[in-house]
């Protein structure tokens, strides 16, 4: 068995020793070391020997296993270097060499229109708030003073997931979360995704942005309202920029309105823009409906305020000079970079 033992050694080095490579090298290291290696065999034969002979046997084996680990360590750490060596030679970089060019990307019109109009609300004093996309309808609807039985809650206009959950219509259901949950004086703007049962057209889709305020405190009027759109509008669209409004109605604030603002790009004249009229209709807006005060927990009687809401999309149609509203969602590169 001495014979065999100092064999399977000599083989064992010399093969080691002329391994080319990692893989190879774990193989031998296996054939030999392993739990169904050459040495564990003659271990597991000891059995055959006299008892005087297995201790001086299994010393023996011991002492080439500790000499084989020393042996393929050391041929590990050689491949290693070696294979290190080689990848550094093939990886060799010219620095001298031209690079490739980097295209650096910009901001979406519509996320530049959403950064700025959260500026200058900031800059006069609101915070931002958001809520879920998938809202409940007592907060898109019930909340907001909009019956049942109201058009706007038919399945035509709606996306409904279930009776009770619906995608929200308006980011106003954010402002219904706000007044349960926090005491007058509130001051909030909330931006985000909405959705409608619209078919897509050059001024319409079924998905798009939009920016709602909301003010509540004592003594809120109608005139804070509209100096609030005019600061706006002339920080947004430009200093000479006025706003009228027009009646309108809308279930959730009373009395309400439309806000137009003049034309930026004729100032009032008429042009391609404004469709000759001199005037672009920005948002709707009112006086928070009482219903909805109630609604909410805020006395009517002690607390008013303002709301407003507009499509981001309008606002970035309307600055840029966009005629189309599918422009702003097809991706195309060719158009995007211009902004």
């Amino acid at each position: 068995m001495k014979e065999e033992i100092a064999k399977i050694k000599e083989n064992s080095i010399r093969e080691i020793l002329e391994s080319k490579n990692l893989k190879e090298l774990s193989g031998l290291k296996v054939k030999y070391l392993g739990k169904k290696g050459e040495l564990t065999v003659v271990l597991r034969g000891m059995g055959k020997l006299m008892p005087e002979e297995r201790p001086i046997i299994g010393t023996l084996v011991n002492d080439v296993r500790d000499e084989l680990d020393l042996v393929v360590d050391k041929k590990e750490k050689e491949l290693k270097k070696a294979e290190l060596q080689k990848q550094l030679e093939s990886e060799n970089i010219d620095v001298t060499e031209a690079s490739k060019k980097t295209v650096l990307g910009s901001l979406h019109p519509i996320t530049q229109i959403i950064n700025e109009v959260e500026e200058i609300f900031l800059g006069m004093g609101y915070e931002i708030a958001s809520g879920p996309e998938v809202e409940k309808a007592i907060y898109n609807f019930d909340k907001l003073n909009t019956p049942k039985d109201h058009p706007a809650r038919d399945i035509q206009d709606t996306f409904y997931i279930t009776e009770d959950i619906v995608l929200r219509s308006q980011t106003s259901p954010v402002q219904a979360r706000i007044m349960e949950k926090q005491k007058p004086p509130i001051k909030i703007i909330c931006p985000g995704a909405v959705y409608r049962s619209d078919s897509v057209d050059a001024t319409h889709s079924p998905v798009f942005n939009q920016i709602e305020g909301l003010v509540v405190d004592k003594n809120i009027s109608m005139a804070d309202l509209k100096g609030t759109l005019e600061m706006f509008a002339k920080r947004c669209l430009g200093e000479n920029t006025k706003i009228r409004f027009r009646p309108h109605h809308f279930p959730f604030t009373e009395p309400s309105a439309e806000a137009d603002v003049s034309c930026f790009v004729c100032g009032g004249k008429g042009c391609k823009v404004c469709k000759n009229e001199g005037w672009i209709e920005l948002l709707g807006c009112g006086m928070v409906h009482p219903n909805v005060l109630k609604n909410c927990g805020i006395d009517p009687e002690e607390y008013s305020g303002f709301a407003f809401g507009f499509g981001v999309e309008r606002i970035a149609m309307a600055k840029f000079g966009i005629e189309d509203m599918r422009l702003l969602f097809e991706n195309d590169v060719r158009f995007l970079k211009q902004f």
